[in-house]
């Protein structure tokens, strides 16, 4: 894969058996004949004079590397976008038929710019920002709706997005959780699985086959698909955090804090839609 987001992948996990692609040591554990026991990065995409192995990490001798400082000032700005466009969205557009036909656009826009920058070799700032402005207009709109109905709702969507936010890089920074092929490969088979059941369950309820909402409905079935998602999107997080970490111990370009900063944002995105949507049917 490309990278650690899952969705839209670019570099965090290599193409071969390693679980990410920066050349770092092998992790102990590793058992004899365990496929994964030679160097699971075998090849740093960023190291000058050649692919090393099994030496330790070497960033490039460049000034032009990617930093937790680059990271996190790309980050604030493309939520800070997001935040904008939802509070103008909100601001401007009242509930009714049209800010709903709005919001579905927009995100539809934000989808399409999305996969663009998923198949470009670089990142492009103005087309993350744009993913980012688009996407905020629909969290407005649908923010206000569920507000108009659970006062409140978005508000404590965003203290829930925060504390699982908090939650999975405290439990990533302390180590309980390990970023391996096997996590990984298994974390998004589950997602891919659960995509492919919420589809389904779209045209059934499109169709008129499954009642209210189907398994997304606003019941304790709705509630448990909700849960699942939000741990989905935890695991997205720790896929994210992989990534970036890697990327500041091995060099990795400064413009790949944009892709860093992208991946943040759509699963925070993630996690922001699914707790709206938890809030809601807990307050029902």
């Amino acid at each position: 894969m490309r990278s650690s987001n899952p969705v839209f992948s670019r570099r965090g996990f290599s193409r071969d058996n390693g679980y990410a692609g920066f050349n770092t040591a092998p992790q102990a554990g590793y058992a004899q004949g365990n496929p994964y026991a030679q160097n699971p990065y075998a090849q740093n995409p960023y190291a000058q004079g050649g692919v090393q192995h099994g030496a330790p990490p070497q960033a490039p001798v460049t000034t032009d590397r990617m930093t937790m400082d680059d990271v996190v000032v790309r980050s604030a700005i493309t939520l800070g976008t997001v935040a904008v466009g939802a509070v103008l969205a909100w601001a401007l557009l009242p509930v009714s038929t049209t800010s709903y036909g709005l919001a579905v656009g927009s995100a539809i826009v934000a989808f399409v710019l999305a996969m663009i920058q998923s198949f470009k070799r670089t990142p492009s700032p103005a087309l993350i920002l744009g993913y980012a402005a688009f996407e905020g207009v629909f969290l407005g709109v649908i923010s206000e709706m569920y507000n108009s109905r659970w006062s409140g709702a978005p508000f404590q969507a965003v203290l829930g997005t925060m504390a699982v936010t908090g939650a999975t890089l405290l439990v990533y920074k302390a180590g309980w959780i390990r970023v391996t092929a096997r996590y990984a490969r298994m974390g998004i088979a589950i997602a891919m699985a659960f995509m492919v059941v919420m589809a389904v369950n779209l045209l059934l309820v499109a169709f008129g086959v499954a009642e209210n909402g189907g398994l997304r409905s606003f019941g304790p079935l709705g509630a448990l698909v909700g849960i699942v998602a939000i741990l989905l999107g935890a695991f997205f997080l720790t896929l994210d955090f992989k990534q970036i970490e890697d990327g500041i111990a091995y060099g990795a370009p400064r413009n790949e804090s944009w892709l860093a900063a992208f991946g943040l944002t759509m699963t925070l995105v993630w996690i922001y839609v699914e707790m709206l949507r938890l809030v809601a049917i807990f307050r029902d």
